[in-house]
């Protein structure tokens, strides 16, 4: 059986016009606030944490002791969520196409990716939504999560296939051995994707160069 892991923010919906612009200004605000910083200077300091990291949270609890819960709470919150979601109405289609069981993987909080996957319309599709709190706020690419999936859900690496729009998420996935899917508009392919998509809605028609390869590790 295979299963099939989903990113949530630009892989299942588009995240960039408008969530992540909101995303990063409170992100900002937060710095402002709780560091005593300038915007300049937590605008700053929030991109140095993202990058040498992977996640602003991840700097702030090893340099600040920042309480993950109180951060994920305050910058996770979305007044006009329902104007900021574009749904692609296809979506739903897709995800039925798909043979085996379906979770969503996201460095996001637990209450944001519930409210997304409703506005989607496709929340009832999953079977589990794995978020940073499960992960012991140890965020993607940290292998952490991606063993807490596995065992999760009583799989092998080999069973499951890794859809991202992130390249560092895919790489640690194909490290543990996962199948990976690659959600971008470029043309390189590079060693650690499998197939490459520009778009969600074309994950139907490479399925069969997936599931074939994951076939007989059940």
């Amino acid at each position: 059986m295979t299963l099939w892991i989903f990113d949530l923010d630009n892989t299942l919906h588009d995240a960039s016009p408008h969530i992540f612009p909101h995303i990063n200004r409170s992100m900002t605000a937060y710095l402002q606030e709780h560091l005593q910083l300038d915007e300049a200077e937590a605008n700053a300091l929030r991109t140095h944490y993202w990058h040498r990291y992977g996640a602003t949270l991840s700097g702030l609890m090893r340099h600040h002791g920042t309480d993950p819960a109180h951060f994920l709470w305050h910058t996770h919150q979305f007044p006009e969520l329902q104007h900021m979601v574009l749904r692609e109405p296809r979506l739903r289609h897709v995800l039925r196409t798909l043979p085996g069981r379906k979770v969503v993987f996201s460095n996001a909080p637990q209450h944001y990716a519930h409210a997304v996957l409703k506005l989607l319309r496709v929340v009832d599709l999953f079977d589990d939504v794995v978020a940073v709190e499960h992960t012991r706020y140890r965020p993607k690419p940290d292998f952490f999560g991606f063993r807490h999936v596995m065992q999760r859900h009583r799989v092998r690496a080999a069973q499951c296939v890794m859809i991202e729009d992130s390249l560092e998420n895919l790489q640690a996935a194909k490290r543990l051995g996962m199948r990976t899917v690659w959600v971008n508009a470029g043309n390189k392919l590079p060693a650690c994707v499998d197939v490459k998509i520009s778009d969600i809605v074309q994950l139907p028609g490479v399925m069969h160069r997936l599931v074939n390869n994951s076939r007989g590790n059940t």
